[in-house]
């Protein structure tokens, strides 16, 4: 029996219907394009991650996955108290800074996102709290 390899545009829409959400598809079709290790590496995740996810069968937060994809392959923005537009994939990765810092603006960041003596970012993901 032969095995027949399906593109990653036909898989995310036999996964998610089709047509599959605009950020599955895109995800896919640069999959298609390059390979599933180049497009996990555009949004910060693995191979394994960009598979589940075209696949509708990943058990992470989703909600994260789509905006990284979102910023990093969609052009989508936001705009940062400190870093003025950035796209949504910075946005996300600059809420994971954690001291020491490099600069004054990254210090500034990690207190905006936590709402540090400062009102919290609206952009924010981070529990209340987080530290």
């Amino acid at each position: 029996m032969r095995y027949e390899k399906h593109s990653f545009v036909e898989k995310a829409r036999a996964a998610w219907g089709n047509p599959a959400p605009d950020w599955i598809e895109a995800l896919a079709e640069r999959a298609d394009r390059t390979n599933s290790r180049h497009v996990a590496a555009a949004i910060g995740y693995s191979n394994a991650v960009v598979s589940y996810v075209i696949s509708n069968k990943y058990p992470g937060d989703i909600a994260r996955v789509e905006q990284k994809v979102r910023g990093a392959l969609l052009g989508a923005t936001v705009m940062c108290p400190v870093y003025a537009e950035i796209g949504r994939d910075q946005c996300l990765d600059l809420q994971k800074n954690v001291p020491p810092f490099s600069s004054e603006a990254s210090s500034r960041c990690y207190r905006t996102c936590r709402g540090m003596g400062v009102p919290k970012c609206a952009h924010s993901r981070l529990p209340e709290g987080a530290r």
